[in-house]
């Protein structure tokens, strides 16, 4: 089949383009970027006034299954992110049980290749059960497709095993994500420690929880000379840690999150437990800071960090709410509104940290509309104004921070291997195509 995409603005960093062109799509590649294609193909979309993008690649998402798949299912999360732009993702191991061997990777991988519409990659435990106390077979994790490891939820608190970790991880050539946390800091704290968790009568979660962390892992990284990523930065402190360390030359990445750099901790006050986020939502001073570090390239990529919770476990009392929001279907048009529209970052720096960046850090062969490539690419109206609504997420849950913002930036195709698998129709209705992998 041939799909011809007609004078849209192609915007791909890794092959310095940005401009009006066609893109010619025979089968499931890219064959053709010219101004102009002449051709009949079997479809044509005209994109003027849309801007074409590689199709995004997400680090950092909680598909739930196996074991809470009330939350979310590999189905319903892969359609979330083909209606977000997301063609690619990275499943992380905190499901029941744990992605923490062999055999746990391998069932994800069946259940993936039944269900998924859109490529998932699998993120296995650091420890077993990731409780912290005994080390994965990470060679074991790496022989059965895992391609990063994390205990993501848990911070591995033993400098001792994590610096083991680290070893084995360089050994193996798999990627570690280290999730932050200090909990005997942390404790039982609910919001940023503060006058915000001071007004509400919250323990408070202070920041150095955070960056105390951030620094241990990588002067650990450093020692061995091994990369390492790490996971929603929160706070001004960790960023100015992570941007020693590059200035230093060290293997370090580190990803933010769209509720990370557009909301502040003032957006809990009114007990909104879609607004209970761990790290929790910091000060105005720290979300300006997580804008610059992105715009100067201390931040490498931006994650949802799309965490489903059922309706049960969100509608309660604040101090029993589980953290997390939702993220698939709204980080793109957040980060267009908070980012782009601003000038805080150009539509070529947008798909560095939303699709070749990520990829690069996993090492995954995305991100790019290359010539003779798979044609994963997304066309965007930058325009569309929308407003963010429970009854319009293909998620199966819809515990979203944004809820009821409106923002500018709308997905209008989606092409996996050279298959439209999500269109929106004219009046704004989703047309979820599906594509079964």
């Amino acid at each position: 089949m041939k799909i011809l995409i007609k004078n849209g603005r192609v915007v791909d960093p890794a092959n310095h383009l940005d401009g009006i062109f066609d893109i010619l799509i025979e089968d499931s590649w890219i064959k053709k970027i010219a101004e102009n294609i002449p051709i009949e193909p079997d479809k044509l979309i005209d994109a003027k006034d849309k801007i074409i993008l590689p199709g995004l690649v997400d680090m950092h998402v909680h598909l739930r299954e196996p074991g809470r798949e009330d939350k979310e299912t590999v189905a319903s999360g892969t359609k979330a992110a083909l209606k977000g732009g997301i063609t690619s993702i990275l499943a992380m191991p905190n499901t029941e049980p744990a992605i923490d061997s062999a055999e746990n990777v391998r069932l994800l991988k069946e259940i993936i290749q039944k269900t998924s519409h859109c490529r998932v990659f699998i993120c296995g435990a650091i420890t077993k059960k990731r409780q912290g106390k005994e080390l994965t077979d990470i060679f074991g994790l790496k022989s059965a497709g895992a391609i990063a490891i994390s205990d993501d939820g848990n911070c591995v608190e033993d400098e001792t095993l994590m610096l083991l970790a680290l070893k084995k991880a360089k050994a193996a050539e798999i990627l570690v994500i280290s999730h932050c946390e200090d909990k005997s800091i942390s404790q039982k704290g609910q919001v940023n420690f503060g006058l915000t968790s001071t007004r509400m009568g919250l323990r408070g979660i202070p920041k150095e929880a955070e960056y105390k962390i951030v620094r241990r892992e990588i002067n650990l990284a450093e020692k061995i000379d091994t990369p390492l990523h790490i996971a929603h930065v929160s706070c001004q402190e960790s960023l100015e840690i992570i941007a020693e360390a590059k200035k230093k030359g060290l293997k370090i990445t580190a990803e933010v999150t769209p509720h990370h750099f557009t909301l502040t901790e003032e957006a809990v006050l009114n007990y909104d437990t879609n607004m209970k986020v761990n790290p929790p939502l910091r000060s105005k001073e720290d979300v300006l800071a997580i804008k610059m570090a992105l715009k100067n390239g201390i931040i490498d990529c931006i994650a949802s960090d799309h965490a489903p919770h059922t309706e049960n476990e969100k509608e309660i009392e604040f101090e029993r709410a589980e953290f997390g929001t939702i993220g698939l279907e709204t980080s793109l048009a957040v980060a267009i509104t908070e980012l782009v529209n601003p000038g805080i970052l150009d539509w070529q720096e947008l798909v560095k940290q939303m699709a070749l960046n990520p990829a690069r850090i996993l090492g995954i062969d995305r991100g790019t509309l290359g010539i003779d490539k798979e044609a994963d690419l997304i066309i965007v109206d930058p325009n569309k104004e929308w407003i963010v609504q429970k009854k319009d997420f293909l998620s199966q849950s819809k515990n979203s921070a944004f809820l009821g913002r409106r923002l500018k930036g709308k997905v209008e195709y989606t092409i996996l291997a050279g298959k439209i698998v999500y269109a929106e129709d004219g009046n704004s209705k989703r047309n979820y195509l599906g594509n079964k992998r």
